[in-house]
């Protein structure tokens, strides 16, 4: 099996995870608790809604701080990557661990995007494409040179090989 991968992400990319999360679990938990509270606020004889309302409120503090204050640094912790001449090469994951091999010749166009915290804290996010439509996120940059690295490679690579005949369209197998 391969080294890890040397780089990590830029440290501030914890805050960004974490207010993701935080948003994310706020709306589930609006979603999730207000039709009980107010079957509990209309109906009080239906006690069973308070119930499940405390439950609800119980159940997503924990989530809150798990996602929020346990997550984020294990999760930065095994977030790394590495850019080589042929391939990017990316491990992730807690629990489940992910490692992404890309080899360049494989992507056929790459994007990226910048949601709003992201653009707060001056990040974007890499996206590449296989010929059979295959997207894989691939880097949350905060660093743009290294952003533009990747992006240039992959589409100097896709456009040498596909003006040259050798452009193969299939899966990115990763």
């Amino acid at each position: 099996m391969r080294e890890m991968p040397a780089n990590q992400l830029n440290p501030r990319i914890k805050s960004v995870w974490r207010i993701n999360d935080a948003i994310w679990i706020a709306v589930s938990f609006l979603c999730c608790f207000l039709p009980f509270a107010i079957i509990a606020l209309v109906a009080p004889e239906e006690a069973w809604a308070g119930v499940v309302a405390l439950i609800v409120a119980i159940v997503f503090a924990a989530l809150l701080v798990l996602c929020v204050v346990v997550l984020p640094p294990i999760r930065y912790a095994r977030w790394r990557y590495e850019l080589t001449p042929d391939y990017l090469d990316i491990a992730r994951g807690i629990f489940w661990r992910k490692r992404f091999v890309i080899p360049f010749i494989r992507v056929q166009n790459t994007d990226t995007r910048q949601g709003p915290i992201l653009r707060a804290f001056g990040f974007r996010s890499i996206y590449c494409f296989s010929g059979a439509l295959l997207m894989i996120r691939i880097i949350p940059f905060a660093d743009f040179s290294a952003d533009r690295r990747v992006s240039h490679r992959f589409r100097f690579r896709f456009h040498f090989h596909f003006h040259f005949g050798l452009c193969h369209f299939r899966h990115l197998y990763c």
